[in-house]
């Protein structure tokens, strides 16, 4: 954890996280075209802040260096691929960008959870920069007793929660809390798109 200390936010686990589909996660009318645009227009006005925000973790999805963003959709052609396709590669743990590790809140406290064994004995398989908040809370690493939480769990609520809330005026709802078994390359194939962001079964 204190390696973390001084690190940027993980803004790469941000943005590439949650597209893990070529057409599926995308609110309309964004899809990777309109992504792909907005990557051009980006590395002409900023193109050193393009760099670090897109084009490095690009690269590190085709497992090349310092490719600007035009030579990296050529790259992808060239490699019978898509740019659409590229986005859909999963964020890895062990990824080292040019400004640290990148590590959202939820990637920090998984990643402390993975090394800790709640992943095992598949843990090699997980890359928690590839989990969302909600992700994080349905695992099934909870207390599941409730009559097992402390008294002053949720004292004063008349809603009995199967968690402790320890703060806040209003009242927490974390849909399918303490619900998934982790899975080998958990959540990084599953569609979202609004207005319910639905997943299918095993996402």
């Amino acid at each position: 954890a204190r390696s973390m200390e001084g690190q940027p936010y993980g803004y790469h686990n941000l943005i590439f996280s949650w597209i893990d589909t070529i057409q599926d996660n995308y609110p309309p009318p964004l899809d990777a075209h309109v992504v792909a645009s907005v990557v051009t227009v980006w590395n002409h006005i900023q193109p050193a802040y393009a760099a670090n925000m897109w084009n490095e973790a690009l690269n590190k999805r085709l497992g090349t260096q310092n490719l600007s963003f035009p030579d990296i959709l050529v790259e992808v052609e060239k490699r019978g691929s898509s740019f659409d396709e590229l986005l859909t590669v999963p964020e890895r743990d062990d990824w080292l960008y040019s400004d640290g590790k990148s590590t959202s809140c939820v990637a920090f406290i998984l990643e402390m959870y993975k090394e800790a064994g709640l992943f095992d004995p598949i843990a090699s398989s997980i890359q928690v920069t590839e989990f969302t908040i909600k992700d994080a809370y349905m695992l099934k690493f909870f207390e599941n007793n409730s009559s097992r939480l402390p008294k002053w769990c949720n004292d004063g609520d008349t809603v009995n929660l199967p968690f402790c809330q320890i703060k806040g005026k209003y009242r927490m709802e974390l849909p399918k809390y303490n619900s998934m078994e982790p899975y080998s390359h958990m959540n990084e194939r599953c569609e979202s798109l609004p207005p319910k962001y639905s997943r299918s079964r095993n996402c």
